[in-house]
């Protein structure tokens, strides 16, 4: 590339949403330059998605061993390589890997710069010594750990999702500082994989979650052997890298000191906004991400920035998302904007937790007590208990009328399970398309079907109903 290239689009950042972006606008034809400074596949591949759901699968594994005698199956005592458990992750991570390439992107016909990027000019990128003009420009450089501010916190060797995977063997004991996703996640893959495991949290665990259905994963959470600490402020934490010490206090004031070999800290995430340089293009951010608007737009309107540096929620689907909005406005000028009022989101626990839509607070909240909440327990879904998989529930929040407002699912393959109901929510479907859709049996996806059903079954089964069939069995 020469000193000065003008292309269609720069991306700068080669993550889910920045990947999606090039290989979409180089594939129908636009000059496309992508600029990444770590790895292509960005947080994603190789330090979020893709390991920690190759370790939780290690970690089922395990546990699932453990618990074979549910079938009448013997096994030995379980335990767990640590060499070979990551040399899993890795393996994992590098099959997926070539699909994100420098060298797929450039056979797509992308320009891939390798170097930090920052704006020198509102139209201008320098980049690995190359200076860059694009008609438009995407900034997609998502998000990193969070460390919150805790005295003698900067003493220890911290662990966060950026390099927990780098280990090689499993911890004796992980004290991991946070309870959302990521959190309780990892808590429950190294416990599995034979780690002692405390998990301490300030509020409640996945506090954005229904807090009935958070209630099976924490159960599970603790009969797998995880300590929980809720409501737990860490005050300070001491000891050394490898014997690091924190000390909480709980609700009631009183100091708790907890000893470990290993501090995993996943107290939430921050947007990746500083030395990009943005004054120079004349972008507003804070320290929360960069503004943007519902077309994702930033206040300069020749450049759009999608995925967690854009603020909001920080999931890869959303930046996927993200992508496609980005395309249609550059490429073909069509105001399209963000819709994100049903987008799903799972915790991969076992049991999994999935959440789209309104909660039942959140509707109570905005709808009061036209609120008709709908459940059924997997206890009563034959092919869980054919798989002993019982634990949880499906959780259904309907308007008055019927208008599929959110749906939760605890239970196994929640994550897959709640992809009908974000179809119905976003096509304005109502409980009975749900209800009269034919499952097949004996499935998971049944749990689904029979929650609906049980809208019309006050009708259905009343004394109104009763005195109708009668009426018509004289008559006819």
């Amino acid at each position: 590339m020469s000193n000065s290239v003008v292309f269609d689009l720069c991306v700068i950042g080669a993550g889910s949403g920045g990947l999606s972006v090039a290989a979409g606008a180089a594939q129908m034809g636009a000059s496309v330059v992508l600029i990444e400074k770590a790895k292509m596949g960005g947080d994603c591949l190789n330090t979020g998605c893709v390991p920690s759901k190759a370790l939780l699968a290690a970690g089922r594994a395990a546990e699932s061993a453990r618990r074979a005698d549910r079938f009448g199956i013997k096994t030995g005592k379980v335990g767990a390589n640590g060499k070979k458990v990551f040399a899993h992750v890795e393996d994992v991570i590098a099959r997926i890997a070539p699909h994100d390439s420098v060298e797929r992107f450039e056979s797509l016909g992308v320009t891939v710069i390798q170097g930090a990027a920052r704006f020198t000019a509102p139209d201008t990128v320098e980049a690995a010594g190359e200076s860059v003009v694009a008609r438009k420009f995407v900034i997609a450089t998502g998000s990193s750990p969070r460390i919150p501010a805790i005295d003698g916190l900067d003493d220890l060797n911290l662990l966060t999702n950026e390099n927990i995977f780098d280990l090689k063997e499993i911890p004796d004991h992980l004290i991991v500082i946070g309870g959302g996703p990521i959190g309780c996640e990892m808590a429950q893959a190294f416990r599995h994989l034979g780690a002692e495991v405390t998990l301490l949290e300030m509020a409640k665990i996945l506090p954005n979650d229904d807090p009935e259905l958070v209630g099976t994963v924490r159960m599970r959470l603790l009969e797998d052997g995880v300590v929980i600490h809720e409501d737990a402020q860490v005050v300070r934490t001491s000891g050394t890298a490898q014997a690091p010490e924190v000390v909480v206090v709980d609700e009631d004031g009183r100091e708790h000191l907890i000893q470990g070999t290993h501090l995993l800290v996943a107290a939430g995430r921050q947007p990746n906004v500083m030395g990009l340089g943005l004054e120079h293009a004349g972008v507003n951010f804070t320290p929360k991400g960069i503004e943007v608007d519902t077309r994702l737009r930033t206040s300069n309107k020749r450049i759009f920035a999608i995925g967690d540096v854009a603020g909001g929620l920080q999931f890869t689907h959303v930046a996927s998302h993200h992508a496609g909005v980005v395309i249609r406005n550059v490429l073909f000028k069509w105001p399209s904007r963000t819709k994100l009022d049903h987008v799903p989101w799972v915790t991969y626990t076992d049991p999994e937790l999935a959440q789209a839509g309104l909660t039942e607070a959140q509707a109570r909240t905005r709808f009061g007590a036209r609120v008709k909440v709908l459940t059924w327990p997997f206890a009563d879904n034959d092919r869980a208990q054919a798989e002993r998989e019982t634990e949880g529930l499906i959780k259904v929040v309907l308007s008055s009328r019927g208008k599929i407002l959110g749906a939760g699912i605890c239970g196994p393959h929640a994550g897959d399970l709640i992809q009908p109901w974000v179809l119905a929510m976003e096509q304005g479907l109502k409980i009975g398309a749900m209800a009269s859709t034919i499952a097949p049996y004996p499935t998971f996806g049944e749990i689904s079907k029979r929650a609906a059903g049980g809208y019309f079954t006050a009708f259905l089964y009343g004394p109104r109903m009763r005195k109708i069939v009668g009426v018509l069995q004289k008559c006819f």
